[in-house]
């Protein structure tokens, strides 16, 4: 580990990956690692005070593949006291049920391994029906939900608002 944010994500058709780079942009390239889930696994998340992370948010409700296949491996990765920040796509739209769900598995899973979370964002903006993605009071969702089938250009407003939130709460 050379830097002091990791950053890992699944992506299947690049969304994900491209916010991945547009949220690291903001970061600063010298202050994170991006990590691809396809290539290079959890390898090394376990060595990170700081990590970003993520996930959209496939069908109906479901992880994305890359996602689905170190699911298990969460479970050996101790998290206590490591800072973390979601971001997840989804489609309000089209799947508006089960919007950024895979979002909500994934933070409860980083919580009950002893993350820290911070970096919840609002869900003033979106429409959609319900999401396991929601903080108690459902005011906020468990980390940045952007929508790169019906709001792609909010993404960019989105992340450059989100990421110095994170910055802040990692006290970077």
């Amino acid at each position: 580990m050379s830097k002091d944010v990791g950053l890992f994500y699944g992506s299947t058709t690049g969304n994900t990956e491209s916010c991945a780079e547009l949220i690291a942009t903001h970061i600063g390239p010298e202050r994170v690692d991006l990590h691809e889930l396809a290539t290079d696994g959890l390898a090394g998340l376990g060595n990170y005070s700081y990590l970003i992370l993520g996930i959209p948010t496939w069908d109906y409700g479901e992880l994305q593949e890359d996602w689905s296949d170190v699911w298990a491996e969460l479970d050996e990765v101790d998290l206590n006291g490591v800072r973390c920040a979601l971001f997840g796509l989804g489609d309000q739209v089209g799947y508006g049920e089960w919007f950024v769900d895979a979002m909500g598995a994934l933070h409860d899973k980083l919580v009950s391994r002893g993350a820290l979370m911070c970096g919840y964002w609002p869900i003033y903006g979106y429409n959609f029906e319900a999401s396991r993605a929601l903080n108690e009071s459902e005011d906020y969702f468990v980390g940045l939900v952007l929508d790169e089938d019906c709001q792609s250009e909010l993404t960019a407003d989105r992340i450059a608002q989100w990421v110095p939130q994170v910055m802040a709460a990692f006290e970077l």
